[in-house]
């Protein structure tokens, strides 16, 4: 309902369309019974006529709030969850990575597109739907009763049956509902990881494997759906007899009070006799009660899924695992003065990845890191980001610890290229710029031929507005990579993060961009990590992890010299095993 807020006044209308719309529907009825009474019996011709004209305004008159009412109540579902989903995706790209390490994407899609749909229906066919419903039922019982209590009394009989079965397959398909659900975030996931990794599946021959996985998961939720079908084929046709009983019991009581003798002993106690109109209302008022009812537990189920999807959705949203950000600095330029002090980091309880870690980086300052993988070397630049947070010890950017930094400021100043290239469905221009308008063409030209990249780009069909596919898939691993690079140069960072960058590069197109490289590492905070020790040679410092501790520090030279270290051993292993002599 905070949601609704901003459309209080669309609520209020439809809210007042619902109960004027069950209010109509009274009248229905009534007319019926007076044309029967007062004119069909009596061969009253003109009063006929006019009761039908009148029974067709009522129609127009009910068509016309009906078309309003379900506009409304349709458009305002959309409006709410339309806000939803921009808050829902808004708060998932603000998440630590931590979150998403456990966290299936196929189930995030889930939430932000059909649990959404869930609470959408929550206007458009549940609340105000069912509170409409509702009031129709009383004022129907309630005017039966007052028309003829007995009469009423004895049509109704099976109504408590009729309640408590309605309760049952609520129940019943509350639950299977929820299965129905919980199996298409299990599609979903299924899907997701499949499609992303049909590369893998197609290299190894694991079609037929993994459609037989498919096949049993899409089992799963067509057993859920069918569920909740055969809860529904066995619901409806019990209405169905419910209401051939009502009226049974109405067409023979009342019938029986037609044409009984005690009709004089019956006006003597209620002063109101019973009819044929009387009868035919009846039979309209029973299917304004059976028709809701009906559908009533479907309504109620549509808002139980409406509520389950909320409490799904609202987890996610609820979910606090995101960078705090309480920090407010935002200086107009960093420095890049990095230091580690004895920081100790954890992906998971104590299982530390970095222990005790001490280093500094001035301005300016190349330092590269080492190791073998899982060394802890990625890790170091997840913490510097906060796309974690480190368990004991301090991170500091120009003397202040990188939490009082505003997060995203703070992240801007550092621009990173990973090895995993990810590439968006858009242009090669929007690629580079992520669609910041503050930076301009002639700024991504000329970032890109810094790197050595304008070229290849301006031979493809539309240039710098090439349409790139998903994830890249139309360009090669180095072009990609170019472009990431290019990704990273144009917001002239600060500080500048180079983690395996040029792991998926030719050696042609490594040498293309190691000019560009060094050039833009001239005055700038430099990190590098790299498996290829070629390309770290001219750092200002060389920091060697094993096991996420620091076993060695020094330059190119300084770490060669040391017999049996552990830089000198992956050098050997590197170089020397290819003939190499250094």
């Amino acid at each position: 309902m905070h949601y609704v807020k901003p459309y209080n006044t669309t609520f209020i209308i439809a809210v007042f369309l619902t109960i004027f719309l069950a209010g109509v529907a009274i009248i229905q009825p009534i007319l019926i019974q007076k044309t029967m009474d007062d004119y069909i019996l009596k061969n009253n011709y003109t009063g006929l006529v006019f009761m039908v004209e009148l029974m067709i305004t009522q129609l127009i008159v009910q068509t016309i709030a009906q078309y309003y009412q379900t506009f409304i109540t349709n458009w305002l579902g959309e409006s709410v969850i339309r806000d939803l989903r921009i808050d829902i995706f808004n708060h998932i790209t603000s998440l630590r990575l931590k979150y998403f390490d456990r966290t299936p994407i196929g189930v995030l899609i889930t939430r932000t597109v059909s649990d959404l749909e869930t609470i959408a229906d929550i206007f458009s066919e549940g609340l105000i739907s069912i509170m409409g419903d509702m009031l129709l039922l009383l004022a129907v019982i309630g005017y039966m009763l007052w028309v003829d209590w007995r009469l009423a009394l004895i049509t109704l009989i099976p109504m408590p049956f009729l309640f408590a079965s309605t309760y049952v397959f609520k129940e019943a398909i509350k639950s299977s509902f929820q299965e129905v659900r919980t199996q298409v975030a299990h599609l979903n996931t299924f899907l997701a990881e499949h499609i992303s990794g049909i590369s893998i599946i197609q290299l190894f021959a694991r079609e037929e494997q993994e459609m037989r996985k498919f096949v049993s998961v899409n089992k799963k939720y067509r057993d859920a759906n069918i569920r909740s079908n055969w809860y529904y084929s066995i619901f409806f046709p019990v209405v169905e007899v419910l209401f051939a009983m009502c009226i049974g019991l109405l067409v023979w009581y009342g019938s029986k009070r037609v044409l009984s003798d005690q009709q004089l002993t019956y006006l003597s106690t209620t002063g109101k006799p019973i009819t044929p109109g009387t009868i035919l209302a009846f039979i309209v008022y029973l299917n304004l009660l059976f028709r809701p009812i009906r559908q009533l537990a479907d309504k109620f189920n549509t808002l139980q899924m409406g509520m389950v999807g909320a409490d799904r959705i609202f987890k996610v949203l609820d979910t606090d695992e995101v960078a705090v950000n309480t920090g407010h600095l935002k200086p107009a330029r960093i420095d890049g003065n990095i230091e580690f002090k004895d920081v100790w980091f954890a992906y998971n309880d104590e299982n530390w990845v970095l222990k005790d870690i001490n280093f500094t980086v001035k301005p300016g300052e190349t330092l590269a890191l080492v190791g073998a993988t899982g060394a802890g070397k990625s890790s170091t630049i997840n913490i510097l980001n906060r796309f974690y947070e480190i368990g004991k010890g301090e991170v500091t950017v120009d003397g202040h610890n990188i939490q009082e930094y505003d997060v995203n400021y703070l992240r801007a100043q550092i621009a990173t290229v990973i090895q995993d290239v990810f590439l968006f469905t858009d242009t090669i221009a929007n690629n580079i710029s992520l669609n910041n308008e503050a930076i301009t063409r002639e700024q991504i030209i000329a970032a890109a031929k810094d790197v050595g990249a304008h070229e290849f780009i301006e031979r493809l069909p539309g240039g710098y507005d090439y349409n790139v596919m998903e994830r890249g898939s139309t360009l090669s691993a180095g072009q990609a990579q170019l472009i990431s690079f290019i990704r990273a140069l144009v917001y002239d960072p600060a500080i500048l993060v180079l983690d395996e960058a040029t792991s998926s590069v030719d050696t042609e197109t490594e040498i293309l961009i190691q000019n560009a490289i060094d050039k833009l590492m001239e005055g700038r905070t430099s990190i590098v990590i790299a498996h290829r020790l070629s390309t770290i040679q001219k750092a200002d410092r060389i920091i060697v992890l094993d096991h996420g501790e620091i076993k060695e520090t020094g330059t190119h030279q300084e770490l060669l010299k040391i017999e049996d270290g552990y830089y000198r051993k992956l050098y050997d292993l590197q170089f020397n095993s290819a003939g190499i002599i250094r």
